[in-house]
């Protein structure tokens, strides 16, 4: 018997060995009875379902975690949790969490692994890092990570030598976004992103699923401003959540996003709706953008996009006519068809011409006060640089943003080229299913010296590793206090809800561990990172004992998210303005203004895949958790009806897709509707496990990501477009 969802809107506590078993996840009336006589904590902890890391109370009873609700006191929650969040308990007492250290014993990607002791993984550890730099250097060794914890083995890694380190954020995600945002304002919009949603008059989404890619804090802000009556303008090719709340719901052709946009662009500035006073003020390159975006029009858009030219101009009317207090919004996940960084700087122009940037209902500023930073790492100089610095991408993510690139490590693995890479450590980050074609990824795997995963499950890329070390999960260890900059200025810090469990540890205590068997223990010279927090809090002037019980302490009156005469944008451009037309990239032999290509279209019986998320799962460690499946275990394949018909494809019916490539999925059940177009198919990502020790994972629906075979890179950024594989539907064998 599972969960069920009664069970989860209650919270009710864990058994009594410290996993989810059947109906044993409910205690009985006398226990409940009980428990409620007994003493109850409750713990400021910072979520990490997924990467938003929203504030969090954790109400300890027992010494078992029995409810999370979020935290009011922090601005990424506001005293809320999405329904990932408040499934943070599956995946603490998820029984096929990884428990001990494990040492490869067979060859890898075969499941052999025999258990060793702390002492001795983290000995079998050292031994590899010190051989691979001695024969290579130490910038052979590279860094994936995921989550705050990372932080620690940032250090690690950047002591030992190396500044190849890496977020599939990078290349999979945000990335081009980030490089599109800084080639025009010199700035991102921010992580998480500083949209004044709650104070807009239009907002304009491409294809961000808000409301089903859940957000938190910007999903309340966007509620709110559709409450207040905001117009809202959906570009997406399936009818989405979002989509249902939508004013306007434009199913554009995948791919053509750019070509309406530039349309939008001319049609504001020939009908002169734009901002003209904003732009005289902040921007440079604004007759060159006139001259640029006047050759597309509204009719040459409607061929590509197959929106009719009549509700491009109506909709661009509308966008003019509540400027400033427009929300183009920059999305997250970037990565679509390699032509993402001029995609993205043609939404960061189109809102520069209506005067967005610093306004209310736009892009807010953020805080211009700071704190000293405490502690200054007095890392060696490596010997070669970064790869991300010398790889072929001259506006790839550098190391100051902590994104770095995926894509360059892989390529350098392969190629050995700018130099060998010949060791991965990799934290909360499943490359395998986080890159594309996981064959290249499989293949550079193969030619390391040393994977180490730090993982609290069993997910793919630690079952191809020579050493899995079992993680707390964010609920059994602290979080390093961080200064934080949003429209105010805050400080965070969390405390472990429990003690860790089985033999798992804290991030810190790993990273401490190998530091002192590598020779670089002066990096971790507190034993615990509560120690060093309890020292940044001194250095500060803050209250330990306050940020501890609270978890978040806003510094007052620090805000200051719009343009006044005394508030003026910084923009970290060479030209210190809004760059519409930018010289950088001129100066690299690219368009300094984004120009419109066509992207390849499905071959002959051949849908288009793209995918997006579920409101109660976030990548593939949520997929096995006990709760959160209850409410969604296996995805389904989103099939236009009238294409469905044709195919002989009934609603519910399990299929089988293939890609260009000749891959096929696991079976996968057909939605059969009319919310999508009719060449392209869509699919929640994550599923269809073929890992057997992760038990409400294994095989169900179907891998999206195995079908991602091709991609294009970015020639800018160096991101991965993801959107470019096509699938035929077969009935299942």
């Amino acid at each position: 018997m599972g969960v069920t969802r009664r069970d989860f809107l209650k919270i009710a506590g864990a058994t009594a060995g410290g996993g989810i078993a059947g109906s044993q996840f409910v205690p009985s009336l006398k226990a409940m009875e009980k428990a409620s006589r007994s003493k109850e904590t409750r713990v400021p902890v910072f979520c990490e379902m997924c990467h938003w890391t929203c504030g969090a109370l954790a109400t300890v009873r027992d010494g078992k975690v029995v409810k999370l609700e979020g935290n009011p006191l922090t601005p990424n929650s506001r005293g809320k949790l999405c329904g990932r969040g408040n499934g943070g308990i599956g995946l603490l007492y998820d029984p096929d969490r990884v428990k001990t250290p494990l040492i490869r014993a067979g060859n890898r990607g075969d499941g052999k692994y025999k258990k060793a002791s702390w002492d001795e993984a983290l000995n079998y550890v050292a031994e590899k890092l010190e051989h691979i730099k001695k024969n290579y250097g130490p910038e052979a060794v590279s860094l994936f990570s995921v989550g705050s914890t990372g932080k620690h083995l940032l250090t690690l890694v950047a002591a030992y030598g190396s500044l190849n380190f890496a977020q599939p954020s990078g290349n999979q995600c945000r990335g081009a976004r980030e490089v599109g945002y800084i080639l025009t304002y010199g700035d991102t919009p921010g992580s998480p992103e500083r949209l004044d949603l709650a104070n807009s008059k239009v907002i304009v989404l491409f294809g961000s699923h808000l409301g089903e890619n859940m957000h938190n804090s910007q999903v309340q802000d966007f509620a709110n401003g559709l409450g207040k009556g905001a117009k809202l303008i959906v570009v997406d090719p399936r009818f989405s959540t979002a989509a249902g709340k939508a004013h306007y719901w434009l199913p554009i052709k995948p791919g053509t996003d750019m070509a309406l946009i530039l349309a939008w662009t001319n049609i504001l500035i020939r009908e002169g709706l734009y901002d003209k006073a904003y732009v005289d003020a902040y921007c440079i390159g604004f007759n060159e953008l006139a001259e640029e975006v006047s050759r597309y029009t509204p009719e040459w858009a409607e061929k590509e996009t197959e929106i009719p030219a009549g509700l491009i101009v109506e909709t661009a009317l509308e966008i003019g006519r509540y400027k400033p207090s427009v929300m183009i919004h920059p999305g997250r996940h970037s990565s679509w068809y390699g032509d993402d960084v001029q995609r993205s700087r043609a939404m960061a122009i189109l809102g520069a011409v209506l005067g967005t940037w610093g306004r209310e209902g736009g892009i807010y500023l953020p805080t211009k006060a700071s704190m000293k930073k405490v502690i200054k790492e007095d890392y060696p100089e490596p010997q070669k640089g970064p790869i991300v610095e010398l790889c072929k991408y001259p506006f790839a993510i550098k190391q100051g943003l902590i994104l770095g690139s995926t894509t360059a490590i892989r390529e350098a693995t392969l190629t050995e080229q700018p130099y060998p890479v010949k060791g991965w450590i990799v934290l909360g980050a499943n490359v395998v299913k986080a890159m594309p074609n996981e064959k290249e990824t499989l293949e550079a795997i193969n030619k390391l010296d040393l994977l180490l995963t730090i993982e609290i499950m069993p997910l793919e890329t630690a079952m191809v590793s020579d050493v899995i070390l079992p993680s707390a999960s964010y609920l059994e260890q602290a979080e390093e206090l961080e200064i934080k900059k949003g429209r105010s200025l805050f400080v965070t810090m969390g405390r472990a809800a429990v003690p860790p469990m089985y033999e798992s540890k804290d991030g810190y205590t790993i990273a401490r561990e190998i530091a002192k068997r590598i020779g670089v223990g002066d990096f971790f010279p507190w034993e615990t990172l509560e120690e060093k927090n309890k020292f940044q809090c001194q250095a500060l002037n803050l209250d330990y004992e306050e940020l501890s019980e609270k978890g978040c302490i806003v510094i007052p009156n620090t805000d200051s998210p719009y343009i006044t005469p005394e508030n003026q944008p910084v923009f970290k451009t060479p030209s210190k303005k809004i760059e519409l037309y930018s010289a950088q990239l001129a100066a690299k032999g690219f368009d300094p203004i984004p120009k419109y290509t066509p992207p390849q279209q499905p071959p002959e019986g051949h849908f288009r895949l793209v995918y997006g998320r579920s409101p109660v799962l976030s990548f593939t460690r949520t997929c096995n958790n006990p709760i959160l499946t209850e409410l969604h275990n296996e995805n389904s394949i989103w099939v236009n009806a009238k294409k469905a018909r044709e195919l002989g494809i009934k609603e519910g019916e399990y299929v089988v897709l293939e890609n260009q490539d000749g891959v096929k999925s696991n079976k996968i059940r057909a939605k059969v509707t009319q919310r999508i177009r009719e060449d392209c198919v869509y699919m929640v990502h994550g599923f269809g496990s073929e890992l057997k020790g992760l038990r409400n994972a294994y095989r169900k629906g179907a891998d999206d990501q195995g079908l991602i075979t091709r991609y294009t890179i970015d020639p800018i950024s160096g991101s991965t477009g993801l959107r470019v594989n096509f699938v035929r539907i077969l009935k299942e064998a």
